[in-house]
């Protein structure tokens, strides 16, 4: 089980920022009538409250505790920025809360309002955790300053709305791409950071194991033909994609993209944002670089038979294309195709590599402890249990903020359209679990048992692979 002794309460959490915890060393740990009850490892604990005291502008009593504890209770609760990192300027919430997920490493803040209380939530590594409370009478006032901040009109509280903010962080802008949404007690705001940094998206690092990273640049080598990358939202297909695309970056080859939004910017590359609102949507956007002498075409997604049409199109005429599309599978990827009203014979011509990909957090390699394979720990319709050697728990410590994990990585389900698999597709045959396994292709369940046996993840991490 996950430690939880060092948590701190989100109200008392918030009375200190991540800077001043850290600089001081001190947590809020209780409340005391009016009177905040700080813990801290200092030696002057009383010269520290006075500090304290005038700093944050509150009664306030400092506790003595081990340095062991208060550096717990530090990276329990709070993050510290990098020494290198130039930080936003101080001033108002809304410019700390940019901050603090920046520190955070957070791909989403989430702000929302209940009956009775306001909120805001970071996603980390893909789950979201509560960071802030916000007093009900500072909400709109909060929400005001950030649809200011990306030109939305703050007078529109009634229909949903989009817009932009750019940020700079040391010498680095990064966008944070805002989204707006009436509910019955106000308005939801969701704020996805990108960050234009793509020096760290190599497709070597991104999970590929050394069979898949053959087989997928296999497919990218070709001229001609289609890409599909297929995953739920937040499954890091776009980033495959952009790592791709800096593969396939140079002097002779002309690369055109349609994203929405365009999260990185790439030297070289022709980059085109949708805004559908003046009929630029990706249909209309593929017609245009039919024109523009393109070699290779990243189409952010395939979302209905129109783009699917104007992409097998541009495949048929010569060009590399590349994209997305929201399926279980990689094989699924030829059903949905299908779906879409698209003849089987046109997919089997064009379509080179099918991909499914998912992205799991991995264990802490400081606390991850090795626990027994218990009854009901498996899905129930999971018929490969002696596939599964060994397994450990999440437990939680300094290292990983006591979360029991370490970053992410994407796991992969990599299927070539060879001459077999195109007569499969022709004859709109659907059962092909036998080839694959004749073919010895891993599948996201298989990669998914893979990590679990070596330790890299956790059975609950990949629960619903397993399951399918």
């Amino acid at each position: 089980m996950k430690s939880t002794s060092f948590d701190i309460p989100i109200a008392l959490k918030q009375l200190i920022t991540s800077n001043q915890a850290f600089t001081h060393r001190v947590v809020p740990v209780s409340k005391q009538g009016n009177t905040v009850v700080f813990k801290s490892d200092s030696d002057t604990p009383k010269l520290l409250e006075k500090k304290v005291s005038i700093l944050l502008g509150m009664p306030l009593k400092i506790e003595k505790d081990t340095q062991v504890n208060i550096q717990s209770y530090l990276v329990a609760n709070y993050r510290k920025a990098s020494a290198n990192k130039a930080r936003l300027d101080e001033g108002t919430f809304l410019k700390q809360l940019l901050q603090t997920a920046q520190d955070f490493n957070s791909s989403d803040i989430h702000i929302e309002t209940y009956d009775k209380r306001c909120r805001v939530r970071f996603r980390l590594d893909g789950k979201l955790k509560e960071q802030y409370t916000i007093a009900a009478s500072d909400y709109q006032g909060l929400i005001n300053q950030i649809k200011v901040k990306a030109n939305l009109d703050i007078a529109q509280k009634r229909n949903p709305q989009d817009g932009r903010i750019t940020e700079r962080d040391g010498n680095q802008e990064f966008d944070i791409r805002v989204s707006t949404m009436p509910t019955i007690h106000g308005e939801k705001i969701v704020m996805r950071i990108l960050k234009q940094d793509t020096e760290a998206v190599e497709l070597s690092q991104l999970g590929f194991n050394e069979k898949e990273l053959r087989l997928y640049l296999e497919g990218i080598k070709m001229p001609n033909g289609i890409i599909l990358i297929s995953g739920p939202t937040g499954s890091g297909k776009t980033t495959t994609l952009y790592g791709t695309m800096k593969l396939l970056n140079n002097e002779q080859t002309n690369i055109v993209t349609i994203e929405d939004p365009v999260e990185y910017l790439m030297e070289g590359i022709n980059q085109m944002q949708l805004k559908e609102d003046i009929g630029l949507d990706f249909p209309s956007a593929l017609r245009t670089f039919m024109r523009q002498d393109p070699d290779v075409i990243m189409v952010g997604e395939i979302r209905d038979k129109k783009t699917a049409e104007m992409a097998i199109r541009a495949a048929l005429t010569g060009h590399l294309v590349l994209s997305t599309i929201h399926t279980n599978s990689a094989w699924a990827t030829i059903s949905r195709l299908i779906d879409m009203g698209i003849a089987p014979f046109l997919i089997a011509s064009t379509l080179n590599t099918s991909v499914a990909q998912r992205l799991v957090r991995k264990l802490c390699n400081h606390c991850k402890k090795q626990a027994p394979i218990t009854e009901g720990i498996l899905p129930i319709d999971f018929k490969q249990k002696d596939a599964i050697k060994k397994h450990f728990e999440s437990v939680g410590c300094e290292k990983c903020y006591f979360t029991g994990y370490q970053g992410r990585k994407a796991i992969y389900e990599i299927i070539p359209i060879n001459a077999a698999l195109k007569n499969h597709i022709k004859n709109n045959e659907s059962q092909i679990e036998m080839y694959l396994a004749e073919s010895n292709l891993n599948t996201l369940k298989s990669n998914a048992i893979a990590l679990i046996n070596t330790g890299e993840t956790s059975i609950d991490e990949v629960y619903a692979l397993l399951a399918n």
